[in-house]
C-alpha cells in the first residue's frame, strides 16, 4: 500500500513535561509507544501517514527551555535538542565557526518552518536527504543520547545504520550535539541542489570541511566531505578526502577529489532524479565548493541579516507552565485573537485541526481562516503566530498551545473597529487577493515579517514569504503590498 493510503497512527496521550526526568520516565514507561516530540515536523507526518506506527503518546520537550541553548565552551559548540534551525542561522558563534552547519540550516524549508524544526530532529529522522547530516559528518560532530539507564556518546559518523536507521534506543533521546567550530585554518561550506530555491528537498547535498597546514596555509593537511541523497545514509569519502591530502588546492589536485567524491556515490533513481543525473552532479558540486573554497568566497553568499519571522521575539518563547498530561477528552486552552478558547480533543490533533475543527466551535469569532493547503508544511497556507512567532499550524502539536498565545488571519484586524491592519489594507489596494486560498498564511507571514524588519526591502520580503505558495501565481502584487507598508517602501518594485 502506497504511504498515503495507509491509516495514520492515532495518538492518544500529549505529555507535556517540565523537567528532563519526567521525560526520561515518560519513555521508560512507555514501553517503546512513547515518542519524544520537539519540533515535531517530521514526526507528525510520519504519525498522520501511518509510516511511524506503534506510538500511543507524545512526549513534548518544548516546556523545558534549558534544552534550547547553544553553549560555546573550549571550541565546542554544544547544541541542546530544542535548538531550531533558526536558532543556529541567529547564532553568530555557529555562524562564524560552524558556516557549514549554519547554511544547511539557512537551507531548509521556510522561516515558519525552521522556526519549529530542529537540528536534533533532522538527525532523528535520519534520511539521507536530511541536509544538517551532512554538515554534521563534515564538521566530525559527536551526539549524546540520554535515558532513564544513563547517557552515551557516539560520533554522527556512527550514528546511522541504514536508511532511516540509527542506534537511537527507543527510551532514549539525543540531549546533545557537540560540533567542534572551525579555528584558524579550518575551513568549510554546505551546497546543495533542490528543484526549486526554498521549501526543497535535496537532489545532492554536501558538506566539505578543509585543515590546512599551518605552516604552509596553501597545503590540505585533511579533508573531509559528506555526501547526501546518493546513498541510504549520508556517507563520508575517503578517496576524497586520500585526494587531497598533502596537496596544493590546485585544478589537478581538484580534479581527483572529484573523481573521490563520485567513486563514494552509489545513488539511485527516484522521484526527484536518476541515479546518472546525481553521480554528475555530485562532479559539478564538489568542483565548484572546493573552487570557492580555494578562493576564500564560502561565506560570500551568506545573508547579512537573515530572515527569521520571529517577529518582536527572540524566537526562544513559548516556555509557559502546560499539564503534564493531555487525553484525547481534556481540553487545551489557549489565548487566541486575545481572547481565551477551550476546546477537548486535541492530544492526537495539529494546532490547525484544532483551531478549524474543535476551537472554532467554543470561540466567539470564526477561526476558519487559517488554510490547509498540503498538510506537510510546504505551502504555508496554515501561517499563524505562536506566542508572537510565525509557524506552519500543520506541524505543530495542538497540545503546544496549551497557554500559549495564538493569533490567527481573524486577530489582524482591529478588535474593536474591525479596520484592516495597514498589510491587510495594502492586498486591497494592489489587487493582490485572488482566489483567497492561500492570502491568510501569505498575510501571516508578512505581518510576522514587518514586525521584525520594519524597513524590508524586495530581497527581505523574498526571504520572508518564501514558504508560501500562490495558486493563482499573483506573486508581483503581493510582494508590492509588502512594499507599500515598509518604510520608505512605494510599492512600485523600483
Amino acid at each position: 500500500m502506497h504511504p498515503l493510503q495507509r491509516p495514520g497512527t492515532a495518538v492518544r496521550r500529549y505529555l507535556a513535561p517540565t523537567s528532563l526526568e519526567d521525560v526520561l520516565g515518560a519513555l521508560a514507561e512507555g514501553d517503546g509507544r512513547a515518542r519524544v516530540i520537539a519540533g515535531g515536523t517530521d514526526l507528525l507526518l510520519e504519525l498522520d501517514r501511518g509510516a511511524r506506527s506503534g506510538v500511543d503518546t507524545l512526549v513534548d520537550l518544548s516546556r523545558i527551555p534549558a534544552l534550547g541553548r547553544v553553549d560555546v565552551a573550549d571550541g565546542v559548540a554544544h547544541l541542546g535538542p530544542l535548538v531550531t534551525h533558526n536558532h543556529v542561522v541567529g547564532d553568530p558563534d555557529l555562524v562564524s565557526g560552524a558556516l557549514p552547519l549554519a547554511q544547511a540550516c539557512w537551507e531548509i524549508g521556510a522561516p515558519p518552518l525552521r522556526n519549529r524544526a530542529t537540528v536534533a530532529g533532522n538527525l532523528v529522522t535520519a534520511s539521507p536527504a536530511n541536509d544538517t547530516i551532512s554538515a554534521l559528518l563534515a564538521l566530525d560532530a559527536n551526539v549524546t543520547l540520554t535515558s532513564a539507564r544513563g547517557s552515551r556518546t557516539v560520533p554522527v559518523d556512527g550514528f546511522h545504520t541504514g536508511f532511516r536507521q540509527s542506534v537511537l534506543a527507543p527510551d532514549e533521546i539525543v540531549t546533545d550535539i557537540a560540533v567542534p567550530l572551525l579555528g584558524p585554518g579550518r575551513r568549510g561550506l554546505f551546497v546543495k541542489l533542490g528543484l526549486r530555491r526554498a521549501q526543497a528537498i535535496s537532489v545532492v547535498h554536501l558538506s566539505i570541511v578543509l585543515e590546512t597546514d599551518p605552516g604552509d596555509p596553501a597545503t590540505v593537511r585533511s579533508a573531509r566531505l559528506a555526501l547526501g541523497s546518493v546513498a541510504p545514509t549520508v556517507v563520508l569519502s575517503e578517496t576524497f578526502a586520500e585526494a587531497l591530502q598533502g596537496r596544493v588546492l590546485d585544478d589537478g589536485a581538484i580534479a581527483d577529489a572529484v573523481a573521490g567524491a563520485v567513486e563514494t556515490a552509489t545513488p539511485i533513481d527516484d522521484i526527484r532524479a536518476t541515479a546518472a543525473y546525481r553521480r554528475d552532479v555530485v562532479a559539478v558540486m564538489t568542483r565548484r565548493a572546493l573552487e570557492v573554497l580555494r578562493d576564500g568566497e564560502e561565506r560570500a553568499t551568506w545573508p547579512a541579516r537573515p530572515v527569521m519571522l520571529w517577529g518582536r521575539t527572540d524566537g526562544r518563547a513559548g516556555t509557559a507552565p502546560a499539564p503534564s498530561d493531555i487525553g484525547d477528552g481534556d481540553a487545551i486552552t489557549a489565548t487566541v485573537n486575545g481572547s481565551p478558547v477551550s476546546a477537548a480533543g486535541a492530544a492526537g490533533d495539529t494546532l490547525l485541526g484544532w483551531l478549524r475543527d474543535r476551537a472554532h466551535l467554543e470561540s466567539a469569532t470564526s477561526l476558519t481562516g487559517t488554510k490547509e493547503g498540503c498538510a506537510e508544511g510546504e505551502c504555508g497556507a496554515c501561517t499563524v503566530h505562536l506566542d508572537g512567532m510565525a509557524v506552519l499550524a500543520c506541524m505543530v502539536p495542538a497540545g503546544r498551545a496549551h497557554g500559549a498565545a495564538v493569533t490567527t488571519i481573524e486577530g489582524l484586524a482591529d478588535a474593536d473597529t474591525g479596520a484592516l491592519s495597514p498589510l491587510q489594507q495594502a492586498f486591497v489596494d494592489r489587487t493582490a487577493v485572488q482566489c483567497g486560498y492561500c492570502i491568510p498564511g501569505f498575510l501571516m507571514a508578512g505581518a510576522s515579517l514587518l514586525a521584525e524588519r520594519p524597513d524590508a526591502d524586495r530581497n527581505a520580503i523574498c526571504q520572508g514569504l518564501a514558504g508560501n505558495l500562490c495558486r493563482c501565481t499573483g506573486y508581483y502584487p503581493i510582494i508590492e503590498a509588502h512594499e507599500q507598508v515598509s518604510t520608505g517602501r512605494d510599492g512600485s518594485g523600483a
